[in-house]
């Protein structure tokens, strides 16, 4: 490190002042809140190439910057787009105990501004840090962490963790970064981390978008994109791997890509044809290799987006452009084991030893055996559940939280002008399982079953009607299908449709359930052919009351309805 430090004063020759950053004056420090700010601040006054913007709020009550730079001081997104320009977003600090990303993104900003090696082709935008909240509770709360000696928390003001809050939005945080990611649109995308559980060789790990889950215009150059950026590492010598997650409990099991679904930053970015990244270091490789190893990443990040600027631009606008008529989205992906490769994984033997502290068998690792191991890596997903796209979806103006977030990612919305009638596909839950425990603020939903039924349904003038013809389908069908792994129905966002609201006192609706056996012989015939099927409503009076109850004019049509529509033709 101190090597590195000479080199960068004899590159910047004696006329420029070096703004060191709290990691470089002591190695085992991360930068407080008030330095990041006032770093980038300094930077911003210093070099014409560069702007800090003030953004939307967070929930600390402070707002989120941006910190932008490009080499011919061209700072209007839409202008930078017109000029074909790649826009790279990078976001530090969603979990600030993991702060890495926040020292190396801060040198290397400094660094590319004073060498005036800042990329011809694209634009580089930095969210400093993006959990204030977090960043603000500084301590130690990562009781397997080798350094920083202080750093922010994981959770924000509100405890949540905002990598889990992208489609859901429970977090002001949310809500102003997406309004910077459809404000700047960026092609390709950045969020630092530090891992933990496993111990192995590598300092840097990395989760890249799954690639079966990007759109085929893409899949290609991100593919290409990622096995660059291993091989870079390696010449630089920071050889990477991928996120370590086995499939079993060994290395032998083999390593499976980590399935990040819209709740997280790279899933979310996927939505909107973004391919991502999310390097992870070793939390237990001493802090200065972390940043290094960050800082070294970074850098290649930026020059080959750089270098390959004009395909990574034009084939994601081809992406945007083709999800217009795409008719066939996918909710739901599966791990295919029958598809993987070998790559060779640096590892230490580990067994099991008695506990010093319960003497029941503990997992360790040896440090002092290395090995090197050809192993499988399960790289590819296989759909799942899909879904034909309707010409329109229909919300009912009632549900205007929903409607807010999907103009927030840029859907093209219109209302009704005048009371209508019109004819729907609407689903019926028919069943779902939900977490026995609160996660992330809810009580999330999952495998929900569908009845599907057509009906005229009455729509009222203000009511929004939402063609599907957007370069965001993507998002819009997984956030509106509710059988989608992270859709809004899964985040407990239509909860009131899962209660009743009306139902019989017996001793009433007995009178109306002979009645009605007895006036209608059809029912009365299903009604004796349910009984003659199910032990339960043969032995249970009020079961059998529930049965008639659900087939008599009286029983709420609205119960356990979707209320969001299909409107499958013009």
């Amino acid at each position: 490190m101190k090597r590195f430090f000479l080199l960068f004063l004899i590159c910047y020759g004696p006329g420029v002042a070096a703004q060191q950053t709290a990691f470089e004056r002591d190695s085992n420090t991360t930068a407080t809140y008030e330095e990041v700010v006032a770093f980038y601040q300094t930077l911003d006054r210093q070099y014409a190439s560069c702007t800090l913007l003030t953004c939307g709020p967070t929930d600390s009550g402070r707002p989120l910057h941006l910190f932008v730079m490009a080499k011919d001081g061209q700072f209007d997104p839409q202008q930078i787009h017109q000029q074909d320009k790649t826009v790279i977003l990078i976001n530090n600090g969603i979990h600030p105990g993991e702060p890495e990303g926040i020292d190396a993104a801060m040198m290397l900003a400094r660094d590319l501004l004073a060498q005036n090696k800042l990329p011809e082709n694209a634009v580089l935008c930095i969210i400093p840090v993006y959990n204030i909240d977090g960043m603000l509770n500084r301590g130690t709360s990562r009781a397997n962490q080798n350094g920083p000696e202080s750093y922010g928390f994981r959770g924000n003001a509100r405890n949540y963790d905002l990598n889990r809050d992208f489609i859901k939005t429970d977090s002001r945080n949310s809500h102003s970064f997406q309004e910077i990611f459809h404000t700047w649109q960026p092609d390709i995308f950045m969020d630092t981390h530090t891992s933990n559980g496993a111990d192995y060789q590598y300092i840097m790990t990395l989760i890249d978008t799954q690639v079966d889950k990007l759109h085929p215009a893409v899949q290609h150059t991100a593919s290409a994109f990622t096995a660059e950026l291993y091989a870079r590492m390696e010449k630089s010598g920071y050889g990477m791997v991928p996120y370590v997650s086995f499939r079993g409990r060994s290395p032998e099991s083999g390593l499976v890509s980590f399935y990040e679904s819209p709740r997280y930053s790279t899933g979310y970015a996927s939505l909107h044809h973004t391919f991502g990244y999310m390097p992870e270091t070793h939390m237990w490789k001493p802090y200065p290799q972390r940043v290094w190893s960050t800082y070294t990443l970074l850098n290649h990040f930026i020059v080959l987006a750089d270098e390959r600027a004009a395909e990574i631009h034009a084939q994601r606008k081809q992406a945007r452009e083709q999800s217009k008529t795409q008719q066939q989205f996918v909710l739901t992906w599966q791990l295919d084991t029958t598809q993987y490769e070998h790559i060779a994984f640096k590892g230490y033997e580990s067994g099991e030893k008695p506990s010093d502290v319960s003497g029941f068998p503990r997992q360790y690792y040896d440090r002092s055996k290395p090995f090197t191991k050809d192993i499988p890596y399960y790289n590819h997903y296989k759909a799942g559940l899909t879904v034909e796209k309707p010409y329109a979806y229909i919300i009912p103006q009632a549900w205007q939280n929903v409607v807010d977030l999907l103009t927030l990612n840029g859907i093209q919305v219109n209302q009704l002008e005048k009371d209508t009638i019109l004819t729907l596909q609407l689903y019926y839950i028919e069943d779902y399982q939900t977490g026995r425990a609160p996660y992330e603020g809810h009580y999330l939903h999952s495998n929900v079953k569908l009845r599907v039924e057509v009906m005229p349904i009455q729509c009222y003038k203000g009511d929004y009607l939402i063609i599907t013809d957007q370069p965001g389908n993507r998002y819009l069908v997984e956030a509106l299908e509710p059988q989608a792994a992270d859709s809004y129905f899964s985040w407990n966002f239509f909860d009131s449709i899962l209660s009743q609201k009306e139902h019989f006192s017996a001793y009433i609706f007995e009178d109306e359930a002979y009645r009605m056996l007895n006036e209608d012989t059809e029912l009365k015939r299903q009604f004796e052919a349910a009984k003659a099927a199910d032990e339960h409503l043969r032995s249970d009076g009020r079961a059998q009351l529930e049965w008639i109850y659900k087939r008599s004019p009286y029983y709420e049509q609205t119960y356990l309805r979707y209320p969001i529509g299909r409107l499958l033709k013009r």
